[in-house]
């Protein structure tokens, strides 16, 4: 990992962080890959999978008879871990406001009703292991909003099929509408719909540097939440921090591909003691391979004089996950500004957020998290502002919204309001 001795290089370096740049080359590719799933529906979208996964699509929706053969394949502990997840995912979105409000002034209603989308997919990553715990992660707060209809979308395993796992876990919330689609190919089909799907309102969830590039290609003609891409943690730790778990915690990320961990400490000893027990820790991990390649290449070490200094460092880099491994972490917590989700003192572990803590690990990365947020029930609502005016109301506002519609020039806007005004 580089270090970085000082608060004013790390944060100078991490202030210019930002989403990668636009690849021309990779836009153009996916681009042709969604106009031909428009022109063509299914066809193209059998052609395409062939020609990107080497096998041959006979169906793109993963039949019922696999649901029931996958609840035999998954062993009974993994079945209850996916249901105590499915649970505590549940009851914590269940305490996120979902009404709206009415305002009673003069006589007038003005207020807003929460609508929830009618139709959304989940993209669920599949390309070297099933993270069937993103369709938990995205599906169910989906579910709490009140969404109707759940489509699920995952690349196919090496054996052409969908892994039970995701099977078993969509069953767990009842969802049986699967496709085992991935990347441009499943983005384009369920942005506009085939002869066989049925085109969504939104799609949501993390995915290859194609999916985003996707996503970001369709959106206008569907939602998108957001535009995730590789994983990234920041650690702040002091005297205090147990060194193995500030190593446990920068390996969980690390071991994601093209992972970004961070470690920001007023500690020197620590700093020579992360480095040390990380190389003895990266030699048994069975994904050393990739883990060692984000700690060697993506990997920062930040060793600052202040504690305030250690978060003001974190906001610059406005991490996916920030995680408190200090003294005292709930003082620190006032002065977070920027993060995808906080991780507070040294039980807190990330990791058990992604499996089932409660709050959807599906996290604003790349600094994205100075503007936007994890996923929250938000993201499948829509919010509809209503006015219902009083005579009175109208008499007393309408003299001077009319003078600012002239002053716009827009005679007609003042003229529709004068014509309910009453006549001098």
């Amino acid at each position: 990992m580089k270090v970085i001795p000082n608060a004013r290089e790390a944060i100078k370096l991490f202030s210019n962080r930002r989403l990668l740049e636009d690849d021309a080359s990779l836009l153009e590719s996916v681009a042709v890959t969604i106009n031909d799933i428009r022109k063509r529906g299914d066809a193209a979208v059998r052609e395409l999978s062939e020609k990107f996964d080497g096998m041959i699509l006979k169906e793109a929706r993963v039949p019922a008879k696999d649901f029931k053969a996958a609840q035999k394949q998954v062993d009974a502990e993994l079945k209850e871990a996916i249901q105590l997840s499915a649970k505590r995912i549940r009851a914590f979105y269940e305490h996120q406001p979902k009404e709206g409000f009415v305002w009673q002034t003069d006589g007038s209603l003005l207020g807003q009703m929460v609508r929830p989308l009618e139709r959304v997919a989940c993209y669920v990553p599949g390309g070297q292991v099933p993270l069937f715990s993103t369709l938990l992660m995205t599906a169910v707060p989906a579910q709490v909003a009140g969404v109707p209809e759940i489509a699920v979308t995952i690349p196919r395993n090496k054996g052409g099929r969908v892994a039970p796992e995701v099977l078993v876990a969509a069953s767990e919330i009842g969802i049986d509408e699967v496709y085992c689609l991935g990347g441009p190919v499943a983005i384009a089909a369920l942005a506009y719909g085939t002869e066989t799907i049925r085109k969504v309102d939104k799609i949501v969830g993390p995915g290859s540097r194609y999916t985003m590039a996707a996503k970001k290609l369709v959106f206008g003609d569907v939602g998108v939440e957001a535009l995730p891409g590789p994983t990234e943690t920041l650690v702040i730790a002091d005297d205090s921090a147990d060194v193995n778990h500030v190593v446990a915690d920068l390996l969980a990320q690390a071991e994601h591909d093209f992972a970004q961990p961070v470690l920001v400490t007023t500690s020197e000893k620590l700093v020579k003691s992360v480095l040390k027990v990380l190389d003895m820790q990266l030699k048994t991990l069975p994904t050393k391979e990739v883990a060692r390649a984000s700690v060697n290449e993506r990997g920062f070490i930040v060793l600052v004089k202040t504690i305030e200094e250690a978060v003001e460092a974190a906001n610059a880099y406005a991490p996916e996950h920030l995680c408190l491994l200090v003294a005292n972490p709930w003082e620190v917590v006032p002065m977070v500004k920027h993060a995808g989700g906080l991780f507070i003192g040294e039980h807190s572990m990330e990791a058990l957020g992604d499996y089932l803590a409660g709050p959807s690990h599906v996290m604003p990365t790349s600094g994205t998290a100075r503007f936007s947020s994890a996923i929250n029930l938000r993201d499948f609502q829509k919010v509809i502002p209503f006015v219902a005016m009083s005579e009175k109301s109208v008499n007393e506002v309408g003299k001077p919204a009319a003078r600012m519609a002239r002053a716009e020039g827009l005679e007609a806007h003042a003229r529709a309001i004068e014509s309910r005004m009453a006549k001098d």
